[in-house]
């Protein structure tokens, strides 16, 4: 069974055992989190795919947080030639790294 949900303003194709790299939420290293906003759930379903309008009644994507951090540094160089005009700025985005234990309806 696989599951679509949102989170951050995404949205992931979410199976058991796969990795996500999302938006920051807050939570410890090992503790469970759960996804409420379910836009779909397929594969093994009773009745087959379900569709959610906008979300599946019932439906959860349960979760294990197995790292918070920041990623790579990106740096955004501004310039306008024969100005004089040169900026530079860089940004490392929070992310919480987590791992799908259960989809359930």
């Amino acid at each position: 069974m696989y599951a679509v949900f949102e989170t951050g303003g995404k949205q992931y194709r979410a199976n058991v055992g796969d990795k996500f790299r999302i938006e920051k939420i807050n939570g410890e290293i090992s503790t469970e989190v759960m996804f409420d906003k379910v836009l779909l759930v397929g594969g093994d379903v009773e009745g087959g795919t379900r569709f959610g309008s906008p979300y599946v009644q019932g439906a959860r994507v349960t979760a294990e947080i197995i790292d918070q951090a920041r990623d790579d540094k990106v740096l955004v160089f501004k310039y306008k030639s024969k100005k004089g005009y040169r900026k530079m700025r860089g940004h490392k985005q929070y992310y919480t790294e987590i791992i799908i234990r259960n989809v359930s309806l």
